[in-house]
């Protein structure tokens, strides 16, 4: 429900009322489990991240946020979707109070419509109806307004509230207020008193008595909504209710550090004390008073005072809907205010950093490039014990914390051989990064004089997101350099001084050509979310890890292509007319061998014809003894009298000694299973039959199939690519192991001598040839 309180009351008096009248809220209140604090008020949060223990929350909602676009009347959807998170936020246990405007633009709604009514009414009587047209609305005072407009709007507020079960009060002040120490101590009072029966108190300035706003905010002759000093109002509560955060929604995304209409302009996404010098402020927005730089001036009073701050956006109808509540999770949204500087740049920065490197980097010599990446490989071998105690202490911590899987910690733990095969596998990225950039794919003479190339040249800047994997790190990097692309890494927290010490001699062989920043590790507490949605830093993001990391990424990435698959539900069929001696080496490797990979083996198809043979009870004996765990699929259940656990489902990826068995009746009843339940990575037959392991190979629509081999070869080593920075089931750009040549795109380079489209109108003088010119020297002249 909605109470007005007038500050000069008595409090007991006030919560006497509201506890004999609506007792209910009130019980509900006590009985109600609170969000636990989890700090003492004095500091603000440091990293956006600690947010989510934010318990008292002053939301701010700016004129911008609450009025329509004509500046008369309310935003009714907006306001309804603020009053549900703000909402949300409350029945969790916080305490949500909300600091508003919005009272002149209703009442001048309803003056207007009051005015324009008896206008017509008065001349319809003594003028006829043919001077309606001539009416005009006079220029509105804003206090009259405002003492139209404030029960209405607190009336909207207390009936939007009641949705969710929640009572509201009325509290209206002014700036005198705040210099009489006895309203003061009133007015805190009340607001915790109000905070302890779950009541969300709603503050406004009072319009209707406050002095007139100074002449340069006027607006077309209407006096704007907002009040001057509604971003200190809102500064100045939170602080005085010790709040631990301070939401201020306006009409800007947040605070850039040109002004937003400005083709340079970058939001800021952390803004420290001491960074106003770096900021050229530019008008208000299209109603409110304060501007952009009142907000940081309150915004920082209020940190000082030890409330967190974020500006943000309250009008965008892509986020409104959850903007308040993506804040409180610690997500990058507006710009967060932060008493603390860390020592590194921002992701930001990084990206930047990288981008610009990367160019250098693209316009290395082959050699330079090959160079850099053989150096890599030498500093594996010689700084193989340095890495292999970092790597003790990530296993150690990892062990200890009882948090990772068999499968996980094997993946994290590096040995002497793995650093071998890396470098190994360096070299050979070494070698074939000769022919990468700037190859030449075709030549056309369109005509005489004028020639196009096509050539290779790098995607930009990579995001490459790996868990438990510190090996991927050097595979990743040297790809990137082979291909001349800048890259990001972000890596698990399990593996982070391996990363470390691995990234440094990363940066340590880029530096003998200049380009260190080439290669960028994300160390700041930076959520995998929030880097998906830097679409303007970054060209293409690469998942390594759990399919639910895939899969998350794919869902986040805001305008960013991603690389990779969600699942590895690779397959093996046992054909009738298969060697057993091969049957049994290839399920062996194939699920046995690294059964966390995303190539190994998850569900063995076997015709039905050898149910009942020697062959299948082989099978059987040697996952039984490799300790594999079996489970039955339909058809293989039905055929059984005790069977195994049946699937609960055909598309699971085990990522251990687990593997579905299913039995089919033919060959093409396996194409049809696989494309049915497969993720399209890597399926193998194994058969005799030459005539039907082709049609399989075929006519299966997978990234890569093979016949009589293990599933364990999709990998971009064992192709001969060096390495692969991630398997794709994609259908675009690049599809299976993607190495060297799945990191390049093309461009096209026209090279002419005045040449006009003119020229080859009906009336030019030049005719179009289109021939193709063979490629005689690989690298674009």
């Amino acid at each position: 429900m909605l109470y007005s309180f007038a500050l000069s009351c008595k409090l007991k008096a006030a919560v006497g009322s509201l506890q004999s009248r609506f007792c209910p809220c009130f019980a509900r209140a006590a009985s109600q489990t609170k969000f636990p604090l989890s700090r003492t008020h004095g500091k603000s949060f440091v990293h956006r991240s600690e947010l989510k223990h934010a318990k008292r929350i002053v939301v701010k909602l700016g004129s911008a946020v609450v009025t329509r676009g004509d500046e008369c009347g309310l935003a009714l959807g907006r306001l309804a979707s603020i009053v549900e998170q703000v909402s949300v936020l409350q029945n969790q246990g916080r305490e949500m109070m909300i600091v508003t405007s919005g009272a002149v633009a209703f009442g001048k709604q309803r003056l207007r419509h009051e005015i324009l009514l008896s206008q017509s009414v008065r001349q319809a009587l003594h003028s006829g109806q043919n001077q309606l047209k001539e009416m005009s609305v006079p220029v509105l005072e804003a206090r009259a307004c405002a003492a139209a407009g404030q029960s209405g709007l607190m009336a909207l507020y207390e009936a939007m509230f009641t949705q969710y079960s929640i009572c509201a009060a009325q509290i209206l002040v002014t700036n005198l207020d705040f210099h009489d120490d006895q309203k003061r101590r009133n007015l805190n009072s009340t607001l915790h008193e109000l905070l302890r029966m779950n009541i969300v108190p709603i503050i406004n300035t009072n319009d209707a008595v406050v002095p007139p706003p100074e002449p340069n905010s006027d607006l077309q002759g209407v006096n704007v909504i907002s009040i001057k000093d509604n971003d200190s109002l809102a500064a100045r509560l939170a602080v005085e209710m010790k709040a631990d955060l301070l939401i201020a929604l306006s009409d800007v995304e947040g605070l850039y550090d040109l002004p937003p209409e400005s083709d340079d302009a970058k939001l800021i996404d952390i803004f420290y004390p001491g960074d106003q010098q770096s900021i050229t402020f530019g008008t208000k927005s299209r109603v409110g008073i304060g501007g952009m730089e009142a907000k940081v001036k309150s915004a920082l009073w209020a940190l000082q005072g030890g409330t967190s701050v974020v500006i943000a956006n309250g009008t965008d109808p892509k986020v409104t809907g959850h903007v308040i509540t993506d804040i409180v999770e610690g997500k990058k949204v507006g710009t967060f205010f932060s008493e603390v500087k860390p020592a590194g740049p921002t992701v930001e920065q990084q990206a930047e950093m990288a981008r610009s490197r990367g160019r250098t980097l693209s316009s290395l010599l082959p050699q330079q490039r090959a160079e850099i990446i053989c150096q890599l490989a030498d500093l594996l071998t010689d700084q193989r014990e340095d890495i292999l105690a970092a790597n003790k202490k990530d296993l150690e911590v990892a062990i200890s914390g009882g948090r990772l899987s068999q499968p996980l910690l094997k993946r994290l733990s590096l040995s002497p051989s793995k650093l071998n095969s890396l470098s190994i596998g360096l070299r050979q990225i070494a070698v074939s990064s000769q022919d990468s950039v700037g190859r030449v794919i075709r030549r056309t003479r369109i005509a005489n004089n004028l020639e196009l190339e096509q050539i290779t040249v790098p995607i930009g800047v990579l995001l490459v997101i790996f868990e438990s994997r510190p090996d991927c790190l050097p595979q990743v990097s040297a790809l990137a350099i082979a291909s001349g692309n800048a890259l990001l890494l972000k890596g698990g927290k399990e593996a982070s001084n391996t990363n470390q010490i691995l990234h440094r001699l990363t940066q340590e062989a880029l530096s003998i050509h200049g380009v260190k920043d080439a290669v960028q590790l994300v160390s700041t507490r930076e959520e995998v979310e929030d880097l998906c949605r830097l679409n303007q830093l970054i060209d293409l993001i690469i998942p390594r890890g759990s399919s639910h990391l895939v899969r998350d990424i794919q869902r986040a990435a805001k305008g960013i292509p991603v690389l990779g698959h969600s699942e590895g539900v690779c397959h093996v069929y046992i054909d009738q007319e298969a060697s057993i001696e091969k049957v049994i080496k290839i399920i062996r490797d194939s699920k046995c061998e690294y059964p966390a990979a995303c190539n190994a083996m998850e569900t063995l198809l076997v015709h039905r014809d050898l149910l009942r043979s020697p062959l299948f009870d082989q099978i059987i004996d040697m996952l039984r003894v490799e300790q594999v765990k079996i489970h039955a699929g339909p058809k293989f259940a039905s055929y059984l009298t005790f069977s195994p656990s049946e699937v609960k489902s055909l598309r699971t990826e085990y990522g251990d000694l687990e593997c579905c068995i299913e039995v089919v009746d033919s060959m093409q009843d396996a194409i049809d299973h696989i494309h049915k339940y497969g993720s399209s990575h890597t399926d193998v037959i194994v058969t005799e039959n030459e005539e039907t392991a082709e049609y399989f190979l075929q006519h299966l629509d997978s990234a890569c199939v093979f016949w009589n081999s293990s599933s364990r070869f999709s990998d971009g080593y064992r192709f001969g690519l060096g390495a692969e920075v991630g398997i794709s089931t994609a259908r675009i750009h690049a599809r299976g192991p993607v190495g060297l040549e799945g990191l390049l795109t093309t461009k096209w380079v026209l090279r002419g001598d005045g040449h006009t489209v003119a020229d080859f109108s009906e009336q030019g003088s030049m005719k179009y040839l289109h021939e193709n010119i063979a490629v005689t020297h690989r690298t674009s002249s």
